[in-house]
């Protein structure tokens, strides 16, 4: 018979391959036998983090400290689930206790560093990456994390050698490719193959750094995958796609998007400059001129701007990608926008597919949302059938998701609507973007608060034309 310790190990093999619920199983079979067993509390706990059930995870944590105080694991993973509720003092002191109890505890600090960014107190966030550095200096994550402050400030000298760390990490991989990465050496007559290196709101905003590339004399080569093709046949100044289920041609350099634009910025000095060269007009991506018109019809069913009395087209999203680490402070529930749709001069379209959509069966404003059919972007290729809707809304809101991107790549009318502490690219202030030249942006003035960002969202809306 298995002790609980194997059980726990197993469970923890599980967990670190993806299979959450084998873990979570073992994890539960050992306390069904033993249920004061603080360790397998704590797994538990993990668990129920990573499923971003927060509060369960919380009374875990508190369950298995109530056994044993001096646990500077269970200490330092409480405040990290109380981080994500919000509750930032308790949090603090959590990480304070762990920290006495193993001084130099580096996920301690990387966690209370992470708190106080995250609820805008920069400064003091950083201080406590700082401190990690001294206890490991080449800790790619705490430089990563750095470079990412560095950037969201707008100190692109720092930000940018900080946020190449990241390729140190676990889970960061290039492609086997021919050639090397480009430095930003000379590149007229020459080839080089971009690739994308994160999700797909980074691929979309990226992918036109192609013009650049093109101006320096290059021939650039894009590699995407399936999906995306059909909509990345628009992307201006692309000598060839290459399907990521292909192989490669050999090409002289190679780099992803991102690293391009880094690469670009140490060229010109000047992330403004750069952001030029990738403007092309309103919008970089479209779609067929009768894919666009079989959309009209579609809309023209539904009362619109068609008519002098018609209400505006909005389209909305709000939930991104669940699974990425900042989700909990850029997407929203549906029932922010409940101001919104409860306006009888707008009509809203949903524009939210996968996880998220689900909430549009649990709200009571559902029939003041449209739904589309069922084979949007399903038969073209991805976002193609949105980007063709697109064309047709008065406005898109959203929160920070891939829907935000396409949208300010196609140039249609957009409002993003931003956590305190935004994704680096929004930077601190402003409410427009030289990303995204139809972009609007609205700030959160306080963490988890959106009412007066949905506010000014809807008195914008009373202004657009």
């Amino acid at each position: 018979m298995r002790s609980a310790n194997q059980l726990l190990q197993e469970g923890w093999q599980r967990h670190q391959s993806g299979d959450l619920d084998a873990a979570e199983q073992s994890y539960r079979q050992v306390l069904a036998a033993e249920p004061d067993h603080a360790n397998a509390l704590v797994y538990l706990g993990i668990a129920m983090f990573d499923r971003r059930q927060f509060k369960d995870s919380v009374a875990c944590y508190r369950r298995a400290i109530s056994l044993r105080d001096d646990f500077p694991v269970a200490w330092n993973n409480l405040g990290n689930a109380l981080r994500m509720l919000g509750e930032i003092d308790e949090a603090d002191r959590c990480f304070d206790t762990a920290l006495r109890q193993r001084p130099g505890y580096l996920s301690a600090l990387k966690n209370r560093g992470t708190l106080w960014i995250w609820n805008g107190e920069i400064e003091r966030g950083l201080a406590w990456y700082r401190e990690g550095l001294t206890v490991d200096p080449d800790n790619a994550e705490l430089h990563r994390n750095l470079g990412v402050i560095h950037l969201l400030l707008g100190d692109y000298e720092k930000g940018w050698p900080e946020y190449r760390w990241r390729w140190r990490m676990p889970g960061m991989h290039r492609p086997q490719l021919s050639g090397s990465i480009w430095q930003g050496e000379s590149i007229r007559g020459r080839s080089i193959l971009l690739y994308p290196e994160q999700g797909l709101g980074d691929t979309l905003q990226f992918v036109r750094v192609s013009t650049a590339l093109k101006q320096l004399g290059a021939r650039v080569l894009v590699r995407c995958s399936d999906r995306l093709l059909p909509l990345f046949t628009s992307v201006p100044n692309v000598d060839q796609l290459v399907l990521e289920s292909a192989r490669p041609p050999a090409t002289d350099y190679h780099a992803s998007m991102i690293e391009a634009v880094d690469v670009l910025y140490q060229c010109t000095g000047r992330i403004e400059h750069c952001q030029e060269l990738f403007a092309s007009g309103r919008g970089y991506l479209t779609v067929s001129e009768a894919l666009i018109g079989y959309w009209k019809r579609w809309l023209d069913q539904f009362p619109g701007p068609k008519r002098i009395d018609g209400p505006k087209r909005i389209g909305i999203n709000w939930q991104g990608n669940p699974n990425h680490d900042a989700d909990v402070f850029r997407s929203v529930p549906l029932n922010v926008l409940r101001p919104l749709a409860t306006r009888s001069d707008l009509q809203l379209f949903s524009l939210q597919f996968g996880r998220g959509s689900e909430q549009l069966d649990e709200c009571d404003f559902a029939d003041r949302i449209v739904r589309l059919p069922g084979h949007v972007d399903s038969d073209g290729g991805a976002f193609t059938d949105t980007t063709a809707i697109l064309k047709h809304l008065d406005c898109v809101v959203t929160t920070d998701t891939a829907i935000a991107h396409l949208a300010g790549a196609v140039g249609a009318p957009v409002v993003v609507i931003l956590g305190q502490v935004p994704d680096w690219r929004w930077g601190l202030s402003g409410d427009s973007t030289a990303w995204y030249p139809s972009m609007t942006l609205f700030r959160q003035s306080r963490l988890s608060s959106w009412t007066d960002v949905i506010e000014q969202v809807g008195q914008y809306l009373d202004r657009l034309a």
